[in-house]
């Protein structure tokens, strides 16, 4: 059984999906979440579906072995689920193409430092693109530049603001990424 760790920093809704599209693989199992905000609703999600969510500081993260020392006794893979944190270079490198992320646009662009949720469907609404989409790939140690698992495209209307670009990212996220973490999980031979 390959066991799944899920870092989150906000509602949590991507993150409840791959838990349950796991609950009763029988090959893959989400042990805990973890979270960087006490207020984020992950916290209530993962309380509804039975999931241990365990809060942890910046200092815990990034300045000491303590959440690395954690993943190294309960997981084979870490995936970011709207985890807005850059992953410190030892956490990295102690899982060198075990962790997962998915951003929402088509890689490289709209990528790096900032560009996350809204700031991403913004600048893609104010850069005219009539195509955006998905991008889920492997994290190393530069914002958004690990190598691409997948990416999935939708179509935009010049008259789609940037919250109905965020729902057509939300329906691409939540049909592929679960998909693409257990594909991803699988075919890795370790």
């Amino acid at each position: 059984m390959k066991r799944v760790i899920i870092f989150a920093s906000g509602a949590g809704s991507n993150a409840e999906n791959i838990i349950r599209y796991f609950q009763n693989s029988k090959k893959i199992s989400v042990e805990k979440v973890f979270c960087n905000k006490k207020e984020a609703g992950v916290f209530n999600r993962c309380k509804k579906l039975a999931i241990d969510c365990e809060w942890f500081s910046r200092e815990d993260f990034s300045y000491s072995n303590k959440i690395l020392k954690a993943l190294q006794k309960e997981t084979d893979f870490i995936v970011l689920a709207g985890f807005l944190w850059k992953i410190p270079e030892n956490i990295v490198a102690a899982f060198p193409n075990k962790i997962i992320n998915i951003h929402p646009a088509l890689l490289p662009k709209y990528g790096g430092k900032g560009m996350y949720g809204m700031h991403v469907h913004n600048a893609v609404k104010n850069s005219g693109d009539l195509e955006t989409g998905i991008t889920i790939h492997f994290v190393n140690e530069h914002y958004d530049e690990g190598g691409v698992i997948f990416q999935a495209k939708t179509q935009l209307k010049v008259s789609d603001s940037p919250e109905d670009i965020a729902q057509k990212i939300h329906i691409l996220e939540y049909e592929y990424f679960p998909k693409l973490i257990e594909k991803t999980i699988l075919k890795d031979g370790n």
